[in-house]
């Protein structure tokens, strides 16, 4: 395999990024109300031209897909989330056809100088740009429909491997089966990337979302992700089915925030894993305001002695929306630290699901462990469950948890109505006040404001 640093690497993926990905990596098909069919299945693979190995993952997550049903309320982890409303019959394979979409608004670049960006809707690669001082260091970014074409080999031992396993429910199955209009980071060792990178993912109306994300930086490297997603009309139907894998390596630094901000009429379902390595640093920040119905599970793995990974969560929902997070910390070194921070406020008849587990395996000693979420009720008819837990293996450790829920407290709201405010201002500022604790931990500060200022314009008069 040609080295990353050869003479004209650079020169190939600085072009590459300037151009939409090669017909060959589009993904073929009909978004019909039967478009998990085996003929188009057969199409979508032929027409992507993958190593042998990727097809057969596909081809295993396939039949996985089929064989598995889809989950109900009688599985634990999605006793409190009922997703009979859908319909998954009404979706299919992503449409390879130029649209003449529209790629939704960023809110998270908006005023950041960047390094590259990408742009894909409904699973399909608009846009790919990466500046050619990054790009001469070795650093890979752009359409992991294309990269992986082009390097099998450096990624086959990360999808699906070690992060996101395909069995573990149907939607994880499709997924690996029908991904496309994914995105990659490959940053070499020691490479550091002083401007953050950028992925946008929109739906149209009826859309479907495959995309996967795979982010790997070597020893030493750093790096920093501004994801997000978002719909291009607020009540359309659409599907987003994908997963995120993270790798971190020995004494390297990812900062990653993603923004999940699909309209209303979408469902979200997604399976996302950090895995972290000796001495190696994740600060993952994530914001969930869109979406019909979420249902996610956020993993990280402390694999490596002295690892360490800081969660942060800000989620608004309103209407009747349905968000559903299970997050893991698996401790599996020694002297490693994780501290996971959820912050929610809910409003209307929405409610909020957070189930949270501390597991720390028996050599996992001097763990130092916390999860907290908190959760503020702007209606009368807005529900949260918070479930925290502990698995400790070992008896060496520092581990605790905490969960709050209450309301907005009247004697805030007069004090500040006393000093001029209206009544919805002074709920906003008392909004603004309880997720300023998560706020503080994001050193980038257009996320920041352009977080703040979503959930700003979210809040309605409160009685």
């Amino acid at each position: 395999m040609e080295s990353y640093l050869t003479p004209g690497f650079a020169d190939r993926i600085f072009e590459r990024s300037k151009l939409p990905p090669t017909p060959k990596t589009n993904v073929p098909g009909t978004l019909t109300p039967h478009g998990f069919l085996p003929e188009l299945f057969d199409s979508f693979l032929a027409q992507r031209h993958e190593p042998e190995w990727l097809i057969a993952l596909r081809r295993e997550a396939w039949a996985t897909f089929h064989e598995l049903p889809l989950p109900d309320v009688s599985l634990e982890e999605w006793r409190r989330t009922d997703i009979r409303a859908l319909k998954l019959d009404k979706f299919g394979l992503p449409d390879s056809q130029e649209n003449g979409a529209t790629p939704p608004p960023a809110l998270l670049a908006e005023g950041v100088k960047l390094s590259g960006r990408t742009v894909a809707v409904d699973s399909r690669q608009l846009v790919t740009d990466l500046d050619r001082e990054v790009a001469i260091r070795g650093v890979l970014f752009g359409s992991l429909d294309a990269l992986v074409l082009d390097y099998p080999e450096l990624l086959q031992p990360y999808l699906f491997t070690e992060a996101v396993d395909f069995r573990a429910d149907k939607f994880a199955a499709l997924h690996a089966a029908c991904w496309s209009g994914g995105a990659l980071l490959y940053v070499p060792k020691g490479v550091v990337v002083e401007n953050p990178l950028h992925i946008l993912s929109g739906l149209t109306a009826g859309g479907v979302d495959y995309g996967h994300t795979l982010i790997v930086l070597e020893e030493g490297a750093e790096a920093t992700v501004l994801q997000e997603t978002a719909s291009a009309d607020e009540d359309a139907l659409g599907l987003h089915c994908g997963a995120i894998e993270i790798f971190v390596g020995p004494r390297a630094k990812l900062r990653y925030v993603n923004l999940q901000n699909w309209g209303k009429g979408a469902w979200h379902f997604a399976h996302q894993k950090g895995i972290v390595q000796r001495d190696g640093e994740l600060q993952w920040t994530i914001g969930a305001l869109g979406s019909r119905l979420a249902k996610v599970n956020q993993h990280v793995s402390l694999v490596g002695p002295g690892g360490s990974a800081q969660v942060n969560g800000v989620m608004f929902t309103e209407g009747r929306q349905h968000l559903s997070y299970h997050t893991l910390q698996r401790h599996h070194a020694p002297r490693c630290k994780s501290d996971l921070l959820y912050k929610g406020a809910l409003q209307d008849h929405s409610r909020l699901v957070w189930r949270g587990m501390i597991k720390v395996d028996p050599h996992a000693q001097k763990t130092d462990g916390y999860q907290r979420d908190d959760n503020l009720l702007l209606s009368e008819d807005a529900r949260a469950d918070s479930i925290p837990g502990l698995e400790i293996e070992a008896d060496d450790v520092k581990c605790s948890h905490g969960a709050t829920a209450g309301r907005v407290d009247d004697e805030q709201v007069f004090y500040a109505r006393c000093r001029g405010l209206t009544r919805n201002e002074a709920v906003r500022t008392i909004v603004a006040g309880f997720f300023q604790q998560v706020f503080d931990r994001i050193a980038i500060e257009s996320v920041r404001h352009a977080l703040g200022e979503a959930i700003g314009r979210r809040i309605r008069e409160y009685n």
